[in-house]
C-alpha cells in the first residue's frame, strides 16, 4: 500500500509538511522500483531534506510582497 499525506512512516513525522510530502512521493517511487520499505524511507527522507533546504529560501511567486 502506498503512503500518503495522512498515512506516512512514523520516522517522517518531524519533517516539515512540504518536505514530508516530497519524501512520501520519493518513497512511493522507490517502492515501485523494488526498494524495501526501510531503504525507501531512508533515501526519501535524506533526499527530501536536501530538496527542502535547496528550495525553502526561494520566494513563493504567488505570495504578496510586504513592501
Amino acid at each position: 500500500m502506498p503512503w500518503s499525506e495522512k498515512e506516512y512512516p512514523t520516522s517522517m513525522k518531524n519533517l516539515k509538511k512540504v518536505a514530508r510530502d516530497k519524501a512520501v512521493d520519493i518513497a512511493n517511487a522507490l517502492k515501485e522500483k523494488g526498494y524495501s520499505d526501510q531503504r525507501a524511507i531512508a533515501i526519501a527522507t535524506e533526499q527530501a531534506e536536501k530538496w527542502y533546504q535547496d528550495h525553502r529560501d526561494q520566494r513563493d511567486p504567488f505570495k504578496k510582497n510586504k513592501s
